[in-house]
Order: structure tokens, then C-alpha cells, then sequence
């Protein structure tokens, strides 16, 4: 699981019937349906063919995963081992300037005076599916979920788990294993992870 979400942002503010219904999951701290997913994922994948992509966060679900499959050539799955504690603390400690969009995370880039946005001064508020209580629901969901799809593509031959807590020391090893499966992506492109 991602600190940031971005399958997230894209379904929270499209305004769509199928982006709000997917939101109002993500705000009860539940995961999305598979159907409603795997909508929202397979239709941005479309004209796709040619170009090298990653999902964060999709497929969850081993239905989901055949779904995928049935559509795409999956070449390679990366699983990034991350312990549940490291990770409810990372997105708790996320908080947003509502008006702005920015985000500050208290152990990595936080606000110079705590609670308050460096810019306006405003107040930060912290998002309802980062809150401690829904954090937690969701990386249960998740756990039970994703188990099943690893043995999915680990029985395919595609699964490459990395371990660790730290990106900076787990990021070196997926680049250097990336670069086995993408040759032609330049050092200044991918020496360091966005």
C-alpha cells in the first residue's frame, strides 16, 4: 500500500457516478468494490498498449487480477513489504490545507508550526481515511485481500517482493531490478522514486 493514493485523488474529484460511489467507500475507511475498481482502473488502462505503466494499489483482489489479465500483459509484479505499524504511521502523520491541496506529513515534511499551513496560516485538518481508526480498518481489508493475489502472481512467475521500512534503501534494489525489465529508462528519469 502507497502512502499517497494516487488511483484515489483521480476517482475523488472526477465527479463521476462511479467516482463518488468509489469515494464514499474510501471515506467509510472501506475498500472499493471489485466491479467499481476494476471499471474505474480498465478504462484509464485503454490505449495503454504500447507504453510501459505501473499500478500502485490495483488489482487488490484475486477477481480483480483476472480481470486485468484478460485485458493486459502483465510482465512483472512488485510487492513491497512494509510493516503494518511503519505504514499506519506514515498516513496518519499525513494532514492537507484543504483550500490548496497541500499536504504535510509530520515525520517527512512537516508544517513549520504544527497544525497550521505554511502559506495562509490556516489550520490543516487531516483527511477522514487518514485518521488512525480508518487507517487501521483499511490495511486489515487490505491485508486479507492482497494475500491471495500474491500467491496469484507468485504461482505466475511474475511476483518480486522488496522488504524494508526506509525508501531510500529499498529503492535501489527495485531500480536495479527494474532496469532487467526496462533497459531503456534513463538513470536522471527513474534514479529516484516521484
Amino acid at each position: 500500500m502507497s502512502e499517497e493514493g494516487p488511483v484515489y485523488y483521480c476517482i475523488s474529484s472526477s465527479g463521476s457516478e462511479v467516482g463518488i460511489l468509489a469515494k464514499s467507500y474510501i471515506d467509510q475507511g472501506r475498500l472499493i468494490p471489485d466491479d467499481i475498481m476494476t471499471r474505474l482502473v480498465l478504462s484509464e488502462l485503454k490505449g495503454l498498449e504500447r507504453y510501459n505503466w505501473l499500478l500502485d494499489g490495483f488489482p487488490r483482489t484475486v477477481a480483480q487480477a483476472e480481470a486485468l489479465d484478460k485485458q493486459c500483459q502483465i510482465d512483472t509484479v512488485i510487492d513491497l513489504d512494509v510493516p503494518f505499524e511503519t505504514i499506519k504511521y506514515r498516513l496518519t502523520a499525513r494532514w492537507i490545507h484543504p483550500a490548496s491541496g497541500r499536504v504535510y506529513n509530520l515525520e517527512f515534511s512537516p508544517p513549520k508550526v504544527l497544525g497550521i499551513d505554511d502559506i495562509t496560516g490556516e489550520p490543516l485538518v487531516q483527511r477522514d481515511d487518514d485518521k488512525p481508526e480508518t487507517v487501521t480498518k483499511r490495511l486489515q481489508a487490505y491485508d486479507a485481500q492482497t494475500k491471495p493475489v500474491l500467491e496469484y502472481y507468485r504461482g505466475k512467475g511474475l511476483l518480486r517482493s522488496f522488504s524494508g521500512t526506509e525508501t531510500n534503501k529499498i529503492w535501489p534494489h527495485i531500480y536495479a531490478f527494474l532496469q532487467t525489465k526496462l533497459p531503456d529508462v534513463s538513470q536522471k528519469d527513474a534514479a529516484s522514486p516521484r
